[in-house]
């Protein structure tokens, strides 16, 4: 029986490759989505083991219904791939203490809610796959996205976290960090930007999101099974130029 995933925020952009890369490995996945339905149903209309799920990733209701509702479709969830996701671009004076709360609610405490409910059955199981999709920003800090910054470090160490709270039961947790990848979000705010991007790249390029969903999909198979808290980066060595 193939292995059934959740794939936040997976209508557009990187979660987007995601689902149809696990999709294209036989996997059975649930397709979140937020505001895109239609994007999600066309995910479907092609894949007959893609299931769309409206989840609002900052309502632990919504949450719950997602899960209920792939376990009677498909089952128990093996894969839980944390992909959803926001950014904002604003100083850090003129971050308001609502600012910080939707970015916290949606980067960071979306990951913990889905957790939760992902790991009893893992647990049950003696086996499972969690993958949280990071940020550079995590581990460089941000100038003008200190909240965005924040809440994937947060994430970066959630991951590590549970990775030594439950690798003993079976279960990898990782976390991807994608650098500049071509996506509708990347692209929005470096219209504000007048600098060259690619500059401060040693490949000399923004990433592609298959180049994302090839590390997610490998984390999610069998060949990494050894592989847990680790903090994968796929950003054509920008880290480097720290």
């Amino acid at each position: 029986m193939s292995k059934i995933a959740i794939v936040t925020g997976g209508s557009r952009g990187i979660g987007n490759a995601i689902a149809l890369d696990l999709l294209d490995k036989g996997y059975r996945v649930g397709v979140g989505y937020y505001k895109n339905k239609s994007l999600a149903e066309e995910i479907a209309k092609k894949n007959t083991h893609a299931l769309p799920l409206h989840i609002d990733i900052t309502s632990l209701e919504s949450i719950e219904k997602a899960f209920n509702e792939i376990e009677d479709n498909y089952g128990l969830v093996d894969i839980l791939i944390n992909n959803a996701g926001i950014s904002q671009v604003k100083s850090f004076e003129s971050l308001e203490d609502e600012d910080w709360q939707i970015m916290w609610e949606t980067n960071f405490m979306s990951a913990v809610r889905c957790i939760k409910l992902a790991l009893p059955s893992m647990i049950k199981k003696g086996e499972g796959k969690i993958i949280n999709i990071a940020s550079i920003g995590g581990q460089w800090g941000g100038v003008h996205q200190v909240h965005y910054a924040a809440a994937k470090a947060a994430l970066i160490n959630l991951t590590k976290s549970i990775a030594k709270s439950y690798s003993k039961d079976g279960i990898c947790c990782n976390a991807v960090s994608p650098g500049l990848i071509n996506t509708d979000m990347i692209s929005n705010e470096l219209k504000k930007s007048t600098v060259n991007t690619s500059n401060n790249i040693p490949i000399g390029r923004h990433g592609t999101v298959n180049e994302v969903s090839s590390l997610v999909s490998f984390l999610c198979s069998e060949e990494s099974s050894y592989i847990t808290g680790q903090v994968l980066n796929v950003n054509g060595g920008m880290n480097l130029c720290e």
